[in-house]
């Protein structure tokens, strides 16, 4: 194979792993959840 060749090839097979990587932890990471309270005062509506 010719060194372009060879550098098209290691190039793509890179470009698949990072894909794979990106997709693979998308799929294994779960988003914590959080509930979040906050009070207003009475004060701040006007009647």
């Amino acid at each position: 194979m010719s060194r372009a060749t060879s550098f098209l090839a290691l190039a793509v097979i890179l470009v698949i792993v990072v894909v794979g990587g990106l997709f693979y932890l998308d799929q294994a990471v779960e988003p914590q959840a959080q509930t979040v309270e906050k009070v207003l005062p009475n004060d701040q509506f006007t009647r």
